[in-house]
């Protein structure tokens, strides 16, 4: 049994119609992202700061975001295509000069991040709009979140378009080349605590969650 027109058919399974079944093909391009959300959860945040060919600061959430490895130590972000098709900033400016810092969202950075998500033109700062102080880094010239408890500075290992046009998906992955942590974070062993650094992960729709609840 089949309901629903040509974006959102959606099909129940025959034999006992107790589950669906969404045939990414059949389905409308912002169904597919819905059902992904909702079911990839919780999702880590990678607030990227990048810098522009005209040294404008770039700042921007993406919960597409994972590490990849430790040797090379190596995350990867998902940015997506603007509605017009066009590159959002902070792949153009990875791009442009191959670096990207990535920080780390705790609880007191919730709203501001959320701001930073704002759509604006490719001259504007999201450092100046959202009121954030920038720091500098170490090895790489994009500068991080002043106060955020850790940081990752990037270099661009590759760049991958995946699909074309219209929200189309990019894949960046970076190579880690230094670790900032805040020292209110940092164990008795040297590294970073865990247990003390209270990240936020996105869910489905606008929602988040805190990391607070834990268990082994």
């Amino acid at each position: 049994m089949r309901f629903g027109n040509a974006r959102t058919a959606i099909a129940f399974d025959k034999a006992t119609e107790r589950h669906m079944i969404i045939d990414p093909n059949d389905v409308s391009i912002g169904a597919v992202y819905e059902s992904m959300v909702a079911l990839i959860t919780p999702r880590p945040i990678a607030w990227v700061s990048t810098l522009s060919a005209d040294g404008i600061a770039n700042l921007a959430p993406y919960s597409f975001f994972g590490g990849v490895g430790a040797n090379p130590p190596t995350v990867m972000f998902c940015p997506v295509n603007r509605l017009d098709g066009t590159p959002k900033d902070t792949l153009a400016n990875v791009r442009a000069n191959g670096q990207f810092v990535v920080n780390v969202v705790t609880e007191e950075f919730a709203e501001t991040m959320k701001q930073s998500a704002a759509d604006v033109r490719p001259d504007e700062d999201e450092f100046v709009l959202t009121g954030l102080q920038k720091a500098p880094s170490v090895k790489v010239e994009v500068p991080r979140v002043a106060d955020v408890v850790a940081a990752m500075e990037c270099e661009m290992l590759t760049s991958m378009q995946l699909g074309p046009g219209r929200g189309g998906a990019n894949l960046v992955v970076g190579r880690i080349v230094s670790f900032y942590v805040a020292d209110s974070v940092v164990g008795k062993n040297g590294l970073p605590d865990p247990e003390q650094i209270f990240t936020i992960g996105r869910m489905g729709g606008p929602r988040y969650t805190r990391t607070r609840d834990r268990f082994e």
